[in-house]
């Protein structure tokens, strides 16, 4: 049971405008909970969506390259609601193929599966800074052959808001979408 309960139909009308914009147009589901939540505190929630609509869909990053990163930082914090939910649709989309999605979710995500040189450097760069919350320079210098620097920007800001949107669902007890893919058991 989620310890602060998503809201439920009907909305006010403020909210269901605010909760149709954080969702893509004639998605067949209700809004997702951790956005239901998030509309307890609408002014939070308005200030979150900025963020993270901007790194979903004004980034600089490709989207296959943006879904690893999220696949994998929610792997690595044990978030298995926004694994889930980017694992059923935006992942998907970007061209993750089910080995890939899966391979985050494991140790060495790098060795589980046939990654390209840079996407094998993201997944590094995840785990350098969940582990550490430093980033080596050999591992910096592997991204600056592929990302110019305002994609490096990006990204380390993509790896912090995919922790703390992780630990926001994971310290609420958010349940997850009956529609996700389910984290695989370890």
């Amino acid at each position: 049971m989620p310890r602060i309960e998503p809201l439920t139909p009907p909305y006010p009308a403020s909210v269901d405008r605010a909760l149709r914009r954080w969702m893509p147009p004639d998605v067949p589901h209700e809004p997702l909970a951790l956005f239901r939540v998030l509309h307890r505190n609408p002014e939070l929630a308005s200030r979150m969506f900025a963020l993270g609509a901007g790194l979903l869909g004004h980034g600089l990053l490709p989207a296959i390259d943006r879904e690893i990163v999220i696949a994998r930082t929610t792997a690595r914090t044990g978030c298995a609601y926004e694994w889930g939910v980017h694992a059923a649709t935006l992942a998907q989309q970007a061209g993750l193929s089910p080995e890939q999605l899966r391979a985050t979710t494991e140790t060495h995500a790098t060795a589980a599966a046939a990654w390209l040189p840079h996407h094998a450097a993201l997944l590094d760069a995840v785990d350098e800074l969940h582990d550490t919350a430093q980033l080596p320079q050999s591992t910096w210098d592997t991204l600056s052959v592929h990302y110019e620097e305002a994609q490096l920007l990006e990204l380390l800001v993509l790896i912090g808001w995919y922790r703390t949107i992780s630990y926001l669902a994971n310290g609420l007890l958010i349940e997850e979408e009956s529609w996700g893919i389910r984290f695989p058991a370890r």
